[in-house]
């Protein structure tokens, strides 16, 4: 089916044609009415005969037509591929927005897996601390239970020293039978007057308490406790 343009085109061609052809058959004399409108006729059948036997193929006026075809063909396909690079381009963006949706996903995964790490660790530390403050808590009420039981323990121990000081009375209680010896190798041998028993003794040995300080012939034999000196001799004893 022609288009629009070509109709238009063909319409002025033929009117190109046939006015001057009707405007040379109203200049007849007007007195030959009956010839005129024979002639008339003639010309019209002439002319469509004309325009129909017309051919526009290889003419200007074909030329023309066929060039405008061709420039909006260029445009409609300039259009298209406008309209092709537009949607590769959306495409690519669509894409691009999706791997970054995508980043963004493992992004957030990631720092909530680091945070529930962080948060293991400080509960992991926090335990280990408070496992520390109770052993801490607990050393702490033995080394109180330990200073409580030893300050204890020295109490009993210099109330029991204090007792067998004020208890023990030498020349009351023993009796120098002798000393023998020379020098630093001086012996004494004292009786207990409750048991009866005897016992030697030299310088450095311990009795009820008492270190056995020194020995001679002529103080008898001297006891010390380091607040406390008696001394136990052969005239004194009983």
């Amino acid at each position: 089916m022609p288009s629009k343009k070509y109709c238009l085109k063909m319409f002025l061609f033929a009117i190109m044609v046939f006015v001057p052809m009707y405007a040379n058959a109203v200049a007849v004399d007007a007195t030959d009415t009956v010839d005129d409108m024979d002639v008339a006729t003639e010309m019209e059948a002439v002319s469509a005969d004309a325009v129909a036997a017309y051919d526009a193929s290889g003419s200007l006026f074909q030329q023309i037509t066929d060039l405008e075809q061709e420039k909006v063909l260029m445009e409609l396909e300039k259009e298209r591929a406008q309209l092709n690079l537009e949607l590769d381009r959306l495409a690519a963006e669509k894409i691009k927005l999706h791997m970054e949706i995508d980043e963004l996903s493992g992004r957030a995964e990631q720092q909530q897996q680091e945070l529930a790490n962080a948060q293991a660790r400080l509960e992991a530390e926090a335990a280990k601390l408070e496992r520390e403050k109770e052993e801490l808590e607990a050393q702490t009420e033995e080394l109180i239970a330990k200073r409580a039981y030893a300050t204890t323990s020295t109490a009993t121990v210099t109330s029991d020293n204090a007792t067998n000081q004020q208890a023990v009375n030498f020349n009351s209680q023993y009796r120098l039978l002798n000393v023998i010896g020379a020098g630093a190798q001086l012996q004494a041998t004292i009786e207990n007057l409750q048991t009866g028993q005897n016992r030697i003794i030299s310088v450095g040995r311990v009795v009820d308490g008492y270190t056995v300080q020194s020995i001679s012939l002529d103080e008898g034999v001297v006891f010390t406790n380091g607040s406390d000196t008696q001394t136990l001799n052969i005239t004194k004893s009983k």
